[in-house]
């Protein structure tokens, strides 16, 4: 007797409420029914199966759900007809349940006549939420992010599973900062101010970070040591060491006091990768049968974890043979060429893959045969393994035939017309399929940088049958207009400055009063207006407009700027000085095809007036005006893959600024008695400079930028000499002091040493620079880009070309950072140490702060 109880007990506790409900809904209703009949003087024979005609339906308890709806979600409705017993009622009660909104739900008869029955449903609704609020030591900033991930909102339904989503995601939330032991408790409370609207209180208790104490790894073997190091000068050493291993461990760091930017935490997921990385790394060494045995976790008394992994190395394997199979359009020798796969090379399945079917340096398999045409090419290595570890390859080509571009789409792009992205794109209907112009497509577009190229996508739909293939480019458009309000401090005077640069300009639509909002776009022009004044003491304007097309039909752009900037000393009439500069160019440029299209061509002209008045300034005359008429060639090398945080790539820049030799068709030769006001009337001068930066990425995040960079200002005529302007002046951070060049000097930064003062006074006719600058990316969004830089850099600049040495430089080194705002453009912030000491200027090295706005390439 007490074992069939225990049975039955058992059998009890397998019945959930909601099944045990369902299974006396029926009953209820018969018993109501019974009732209900019992008053119609009507007896339904229980055991026979009858149909009743729903005559109405009266819905109780409802606050918030339509009535209509409910008895759409119990599809039941008048006229239908029902089984007494049958299974539709249990249905429509399930059906109820399943919509997570109430906590009771009842059906029963209210009357029964004939072969008619009338339904009431009473229903008990779930509190809504008035609003959820968080009880524990918990800073504003979690509060606010953990707002965002639940997104509970007001005037939702509490139940069981919101209560535990939440709670699950507020604990994977500190989880994943390191807080294993979290424990959260959730109530519900009344709100006095609404009736069944609740309050859902989560009271958390983060506990303590856990911390990785010391990462154990066994399992390893030791091999000989044959390139030893200036760290590692043993007999023997593991495959891959201690400080590599741990390296490799990207998310799972151990516990150290100098561990700034990576801290340290265990999360599992993070863990699993890093496993995963470990086996990449022997298998790219050889080990292709590498795994991790068993890892473990150990908790300590002290709120740390340990971690014990243990590594089955395997044996190390090399390339044997390598056969193709079905190829046609190239020979053996030329695939075997462009594998680069030699017999007896260790075995590396990343590089064989990398090979086979793309890489970054596109010097592969695939894609020599992609930008043949051949886009639907595919290729099977098969592997042999043959005695002492060799592995034979039987590669299998399929070619297929060549596909052509059949359509070209662009989607996303809601502010940049259709015709600007198209001009850039260089895959077009008719082409055969390339990759590399897929490729060259995307560099073009983010070049522009109207569009975000984290997000960047193309999507491939190739036609078999037809070889053709659809290509559609998905873009995501971003904030490229720039406001620039600053102020600042330049010859002892507060000075302000406000300009406005809209880098999607459109002057078709300039009339097109729809158009302005707030300013008409969309055409890929630039136009930047510019103004910055201190009150009566100094004023600058500025006026440029770019057309990057001009025609529509080829990339020949247009450039037309106009600017003028006044500096005196505030007074008027006699006591008045003042110089005034007043300035126009133009300017014409193409890209090339020849060497490659990487190259363009620029060619300007600019016409500048100086006019000096009682100035006291560093011109060698006080009172006059002097004319500077130059042409401007400029040719240019630009492969970098993007602007904002370049990975890969470079540019060079080669430009040569000259006027006409006025001095040559002189007839007046006395050039020493003249004043320097008659020598510098038409200034005379040519100026070459070259600029070049590499860039190269060990990772998405960290990039190596080396620059290189050197001008040289000469004259035609030595005994009129080098024209005081246009000289370079290095040193600091290579801003104008909010305007302050009024003689076209050229400022060149140079970290770890004060503004101008690795120059002489007149400033230089000849400099040189040198850096190399460690990039790391901390955020890549396009609207807030922002990386952490360390560098080495050298400069000088001198006055004549026989005292020039390109290795006597002045030498820094620091570090700094960048963010780049939507609004604003890049600014940043370094310190720099200058090594080298000035002469007659103790203060001009040691250590600098520097401010800076733009990107230097």
């Amino acid at each position: 007797m007490k074992k069939e109880k225990e049975d039955l007990a058992k059998q009890l506790k397998n019945i959930t409420c909601k099944e045990l409900f369902l299974n006396i809904v029926t009953i209820v209703l018969l018993a109501c029914s019974y009732s209900s009949n019992a008053q119609n003087n009507e007896i339904i024979d229980y055991s026979n199966k009858k149909s009743y005609t729903i005559e109405g339906i009266d819905i109780v308890g409802l606050e918030f759900i339509d009535e209509s709806n409910v008895i759409k979600m119990t599809e039941l409705e008048v006229g239908k007809i029902i089984d007494v017993p049958g299974d539709l009622i249990s249905e429509s009660i399930k059906k109820l349940w399943d919509q997570n909104l109430f906590s009771d739900i009842k059906i029963s008869a209210s009357k029964i006549d004939s072969n008619r029955i009338n339904l009431e449903i009473n229903l008990t609704e779930l509190p809504r939420l008035s609003k959820f609020k968080f009880e524990g030591k918990i800073s504003k900033s979690d509060i606010s992010s953990l707002k965002e991930d639940l997104k509970l909102i007001s005037g939702s339904v509490i139940s069981k599973n919101t209560i535990s989503n939440s709670s699950n995601i507020i604990k994977n939330f500190y989880i994943s900062k390191g807080f294993y032991s979290i424990k959260i408790e959730s109530k519900v409370e009344d709100e006095k101010q609404s009736k069944n609207s609740k309050v859902l209180v989560f009271k958390i208790d983060k506990g303590k970070k856990v911390k990785i104490k010391n990462i154990e790894i066994s399992g390893r073997k030791k091999i000989l040591n044959s390139s030893k190091k200036f760290l590692d000068k043993s007999d023997s050493t593991f495959i891959i060491s201690d400080s590599k291993f741990k390296r490799l461990l990207k998310e799972t760091k151990e516990k150290k006091w100098w561990r700034f930017f990576k801290l340290s935490k265990y999360i599992e997921e993070n863990f699993e990768n890093d496993k995963s990385s470990i086996i990449k790394k022997y298998n790219e060494l050889g080990y292709r049968d590498a795994k991790i045995s068993f890892d473990t976790i150990l908790i300590n008394d002290d709120n740390t974890i340990s971690i014990d992994i243990k590594v089955d190395e395997g044996e190390k394997y090399f390339f044997g043979s390598i056969f193709w199979i079905g190829n046609k359009i190239y020979s053996n020798d030329e695939l075997s060429k462009r594998l680069s796969i030699m017999s007896g090379d260790i075995y590396n399945q990343t590089f064989l893959e990398e090979k086979l079917f793309g890489n970054a340096n596109g010097d592969d398999i695939s894609s020599l045969y992609l930008d043949d045409g051949y886009l639907f090419f595919n290729a099977s290595p098969s592997e042999i393994v043959k005695e002492n570890n060799y592995i034979d390859l039987n590669i299998k080509l399929y070619e297929g035939d060549k596909a052509k571009v059949n359509k070209v789409n662009v989607i996303g792009n809601s502010k940049t017309n259709d015709h600007v992205i198209m001009r850039e794109i260089r895959t077009k209907p008719g082409d055969l399929f390339k990759r590399s112009d897929i490729m060259r497509s995307q560099r073009e577009l983010n070049n522009l940088q109207y569009f975000d190229p984290e997000k960047f996508d193309v999507k491939i739909e190739p036609n078999q049958s037809r070889n053709t293939v659809d290509i559609t480019y998905v873009v995501s458009e971003k904030s490229t207009d720039q406001i620039n309000l600053q102020g600042g401090w330049g010859a002892g005077r507060v000075v302000g400055s406000l300009g406005f640069r809209f880098t999607n300009f459109s002057s078709k639509k300039f009339f097109t009063k729809e158009a302005w909002r707030p300013l008409p776009s969309g055409d890929g022009q630039t136009l930047s207006i510019s103004a910055s004044s201190n009150g009566i003491y100094y004023q600058n304007y500025n006026l440029t407009f770019v057309e990057p097309w001009l025609g529509g039909k080829k990339p020949n752009s247009l450039s037309v700027s106009a600017y003028k900037s006044i500096s005196s000393n505030g007074q008027t009439g006699n006591d008045r000085q003042s110089i005034e500069i007043t300035g126009v160019s133009l300017g014409l440029g193409k890209r090339l095809k020849i060497p490659d299209d990487y190259f363009t061509l620029y060619n300007g002209i600019t016409f500048q007036r100086y006019d000096l008045n009682n100035s006291q300034s560093f011109f060698s005359f006080n009172n006059g005006y002097s004319n500077n008429f130059n042409l401007n060639v400029n040719i240019g090398r630009n492969s970098i893959d993007q602007l904002i945080y370049p990975r890969s790539g470079s540019k060079f820049n080669l430009s040569l600024k000259l006027t006409p030799p006025y001095s040559l068709f002189s007839k007046n030769e006395d050039f020493a008695n003249m004043t320097d006001q008659e020598r510098f009337k038409w200034v005379e001068y040519y100026k070459w400079k070259f600029t070049s930066s590499w860039f190269s990425a060990f990772n998405d995040k960290l990039v190596l930028n080396n620059r290189a960079e050197m001008g040289l200002l000469g004259a035609y005529n030595s005994k009129i000499g080098v024209s005081p302007f246009e000289r370079f002046y290095v040193g600091g951070d290579g801003l104008s002091g909010m305007g302050y060049v009024f003689d076209g000097r050229e400022l060149i930064s140079l970290r770890g040493y004060s503004n101008n003062s690795v120059s002489p006074q007149t400033g230089g006719t000849i400099y040189t620079k040198y850096t190399s600058e460690l990039r790391y990316a901390l955020s890549l969004n396009p609207t807030s880009t922002v990386y952490v830089l360390a560098f080495l850099e050298g400069g000088n600049s001198w006055d004549n070309f026989d005292f020039y040495n390109p290795f006597e430089i002045k030498k820094s080194a620091g570090f700094g950072v960048r963010i780049m705002l939507p609004m604003v453009g890049m600014m940043g912030i370094d310190y720099g140490w200058g090594f080298d000491d000035i002469l007659n200027n103790p203060d001009a090295n040691g250590g600098q702060f520097h401010f800076s706005i733009g990107q230097q390439f």
